[in-house]
């Protein structure tokens, strides 16, 4: 199943890419394995995926533990700042950056491995209260805040849309997070190049590839459904 499906939105991504007038190689699949057990991930490293996102960070710690490979891990999910010690070393980017305390333990636990951590800002483009994220008003100043700090590299922005049956009513919110990253683009923040526009999911990918999107993370569409009563 998992071969079927990583077939299936291959095919799609292409589509996407070639609607947009983009390079297939601009756009990466990340595969969110939340939930789902090593074989599964194994059964997609068999396809040729390397680049897996995982929403908690016991689960990445578990999962790269057991799996040596060589593999790109992004930490997708919500994040509290007394678990980014376990991240350094472990996950190659944090898409979920979107408060000040966060963002200064980062640094801190960075600087203790001497490296430079990637990080995106979470922006909550549709303004919802169940979602995390900085509101499009806060997301530039909030960029500028943390541009200072030398171990973290704000690569971009990233955003989950609403769940929604019809995707292209979420085109708006890809578009307007695309033109937040061009707006601080063109203001030239030290330090602050932004690349990378992770938003898109299972529902939706299709559209966040028509209007920029560098990452789209894809679970349900790769892996089936979850069982939330059973742990991974």
């Amino acid at each position: 199943m998992i071969k079927e499906n990583l077939e299936y939105v291959e095919k799609n991504i292409r589509k996407a890419c070639e609607k947009a007038g983009r390079k297939r190689e601009d756009v990466t699949l990340i595969a969110v394995s939340k939930t789902k057990p090593v074989s599964d991930i194994r059964e997609a490293m068999a396809c040729g995926i390397t680049v897996f996102g995982e929403n908690k960070v016991q689960e990445i710690r578990d999962k790269t533990a057991e799996i040596t490979e060589p593999l790109s891990w992004h930490m997708i999910g919500h994040l509290q700042a007394n678990k980014v010690k376990y991240l350094p070393g472990v996950a190659c980017m944090i898409h979920s950056v979107d408060n000040r305390k966060l963002a200064d333990e980062i640094e801190k636990q960075a600087a203790k491995h001497d490296l430079v951590m990637d990080v995106l800002v979470e922006v909550n483009m549709a303004h919802e209260d169940t979602k995390f994220g900085l509101s499009p008003d806060e997301a530039i100043d909030f960029v500028k805040e943390i541009s200072t700090l030398p171990h973290l590299n704000i690569r971009g922005f990233m955003t989950i849309a609403p769940y929604t049956e019809d995707p292209e009513s979420n085109r708006v919110y890809f578009k307007g997070l695309r033109e937040l990253k061009d707006q601080v683009n063109s203001l030239s923040i030290p330090g602050v190049h932004m690349d990378t526009l992770s938003m898109g999911m299972t529902g939706d990918y299709e559209v966040a590839i028509e209007e920029g999107a560098t990452f789209v993370r894809v679970g349900t569409g790769i892996f089936g459904e979850r069982d939330y009563s059973k742990k991974a």
